[in-house]
């Protein structure tokens, strides 16, 4: 674990980054407090988009496209 203070943060936070990014764990203090944690962001594993994967969850209603009594007047 690697403990920095913020003002050195600031001028090496790009090594601050690498580091975080190899595997340690850098923490940054503020008047000898623990305040930020840098670690690396996990990539979330996106799968394809599937055709007619959400079939029969969405439904329309037989009126979807009827006017509506509320706009009645701007559409005479």
């Amino acid at each position: 674990m690697r403990s920095i203070n913020i003002s050195e943060a600031a001028q090496k936070l790009p090594d601050l980054i690498d580091a975080a990014l190899r595997g340690e764990e850098v923490i940054i203090t503020k008047d000898d407090l623990s305040v930020v944690k840098i670690i690396p962001v996990t990539p979330v594993k996106r799968y394809p988009a599937k055709a007619g994967s959400a079939k029969g969850l969405v439904w329309m209603s037989d009126d979807f496209d009827e006017p509506l009594e509320d706009f009645k007047e701007y559409m005479e």
